[in-house]
């Protein structure tokens, strides 16, 4: 879901990408520079799909200030593989084996995992993709509910309702933070999560479009990141003690120096434990 204030505010920041005939160029550039000042894709990486060139729906619902988002719509054969592929990832995991499984599931030749030339990313930035546009339409259904409630109810409330997706593939993510964190894949990594980011300010109300904006959004991403991470670690029934945390760090978040130093000292500690290229990960995450 662009958002008018985001377009503006970062129409200025977007350098456009570099292309020599057929092979991308890809230049590592600030976080909100990433997003797109057109249309939604998250497919800024140097290795696109082969045959991926996501068409959009145009249609659009008034809801409040906003303009919904378009739909990505993935080329229908590998978007089917994708998603028949996500269930096999709990027990395979984030691998071309999963996706190997999930088209013979769809009826499709398992050669065609051949047409993602980054086999495990094209996945998780699949999944991705998919929440943020069923956060999306949950936020659209959910427009008189989420006004009943006060500001930070709103983000705690739509922070869980996105992580709670991830809660069937805990066991993997660990293994879908690595596959974003390498350097072809950071590009989309952030892109997708400054979306997020975004799309959640604007469920809970939001609709600044100064200084205050890059702030909350640096604030946010701090949050999401830390709850992300120390989901991770919680063994808790439902995990009680996530949400918990996730409450105590939204209502710490007008102390932006607390919120920034604890969110960076989780980050780095678990981390440190996940290997360096996670670390860097989520280090250059809050860093912003």
């Amino acid at each position: 879901m662009y958002r008018s204030a985001a377009k503006r505010l970062l129409h200025s920041l977007a350098a456009p990408l570099s292309d020599s005939s057929s092979n991308r160029i890809i230049r590592f550039r600030p976080l909100q520079s990433l997003i797109s000042h057109s249309r939604f894709s998250t497919t800024v990486n140097s290795e696109p799909f082969v045959s991926q060139n996501p068409t959009y729906s145009d249609s659009t619902s008034s809801t409040a200030d906003h303009t919904r988002r378009p739909r990505v719509e993935y080329q229908d054969e590998q978007a089917r593989v994708l998603q028949a592929s996500l269930p096999h990832v709990i027990r395979l995991g984030w691998s071309e084996a999963a996706m190997v499984a999930g088209a013979r599931d769809v009826g499709v030749s398992p050669s065609i995992v051949g047409s993602f030339p980054r086999k495990e990313a094209a996945l998780v930035e699949f999944f991705m993709d998919d929440c943020l546009q069923r956060l999306s339409d949950t936020i659209e259904s959910s427009t008189e509910e989420l006004r009943s409630l006060i500001p930070s109810e709103r983000i705690t409330k739509l922070v869980r309702i996105r992580l709670e997706m991830q809660a069937p593939y805990i066991s993997k993510w660990p293994q879908a933070l690595s596959i974003q964190a390498q350097p072809v894949n950071v590009p989309t990594s952030f892109k997708q999560r400054a979306l997020l980011v975004d799309e959640i300010w604007h469920g809970a109300g939001d609709d600044t479009s100064d200084f205050d904006w890059y702030v909350k959004r640096t604030v946010l991403g701090g949050i999401y990141s830390t709850t992300e991470i120390y989901m991770l670690t919680d063994n808790s029934p439902n995990f009680g003690d996530t949400w918990a945390f996730l409450d105590d760090r939204v209502k710490d978040s007008f102390d932006l120096k607390k919120t920034i130093q604890e969110a960076t000292y989780l980050a780095e500690a678990v981390g440190a434990g996940m290997g360096t290229s996670l670390q860097g990960f989520v280090k250059s995450v809050f860093r912003g």
